[in-house]
Formats: structure tokens, sequence, C-alpha cells
């Protein structure tokens, strides 16, 4: 039976019967991510730059320089990806990567002033969106949100992991 159509008090009977109690959170969130950098992307795309490479300068800007594995943290990357997307974007000289000179096995990366240029030029534009989401939403709203999601992603930060039982 397909609930695509049904209200969401018809979904949630039909979760239950189906042996679940809560809504399918990261659905929800996933919906919302998408509300959001839905907003976003064609002025990304028309400026070349992909969802996570922003993700990347955006990071970089807000806490200076890193090391990958501090970004590929802060930015919720696998290492793997981590490390091609830091490639590309070093290709695209929007990022340098320097090895440390009292550890020549861990790098520092850091952004050119090509990528802080791009940033600067996205910038009124970026936040232009903000402004417009926020219009729409409501600033109370827009400012319970951001407490509400700090307040999830450090209580979850404290609920360790499951084990795959």
């Amino acid at each position: 039976m397909s609930t695509k159509g049904l209200p969401r008090s018809k979904r949630d009977q039909a979760a239950r019967a189906a042996g679940f109690r809560h809504r399918n959170l990261p659905l929800l969130l996933l919906h919302a991510r998408e509300g959001v950098i839905g907003q976003f992307r064609p002025i990304l795309n028309a400026h070349g730059v992909t969802e996570q490479q922003w993700r990347i300068i955006r990071a970089l800007l807000e806490r200076g320089p890193m090391e990958p594995r501090e970004i590929g943290a802060v930015c919720r990357f696998s290492s793997p990806a981590t490390t091609g997307m830091l490639a590309r974007m070093d290709d695209l000289g929007l990022l340098t990567r320097e090895r440390q000179a009292q550890d020549a096995r861990r790098v520092t990366v850091t952004l050119t002033p090509k990528a802080r240029a791009l940033a600067a030029e996205l910038a009124p534009q970026i936040e232009a969106i903000y402004q417009r989401i926020e219009d729409h939403i409501g600033p109370e709203f827009t400012e319970r949100f951001y407490a509400t999601l700090d307040e999830v992603i450090a209580l979850l930060g404290e609920l360790p992991a499951v084990d795959g039982e």
C-alpha cells in the first residue's frame, strides 16, 4: 500500500501498523535539507561550485586552516570523499595543502585568494537567500530552529553509537 498521497495522520497510522511508533526522522531531515539547499543550489551551480565544495569553503572561512581529517569531521564527509574533494579543489586553485614543518605526515589545508574572492562574490547572494528563507518562515522560528538544531547536535553527540546488532 502506497502512503504517498495520504495526509500525515494516515501515514503515521500506516507506519504504526507496520510496527513503527516514531516518524521517519532521517527522511524528514533529508526533506528539510533539500528544501534549504535547493534554495542555494542555483547560485552555487552558476558559479561552478558543488555543494560539497561550498561546505568546505564555508568551514575553512569560519574555522580557519584545518587538517583534512578535521575538514571531513566538520563537513561530515568520509575520508576517501574528503581526499578526492580536496584534490579537485586544489586543482581548481581553491585551496592549498601544505605539509606541517613539525610533522611532514600532517597537512594543513588553507583557502586561496581565489576561493576567498569567490566567497566574497557569493556572500551577498547567499545572504539574500538566508534573508528570503527567514522572511518566509519568520525570524522567531528561524532563531528557535537554529537553537533546536544546536541542541540536537549537542545531545546526539553525547549518545553512543549503536553497534551493528
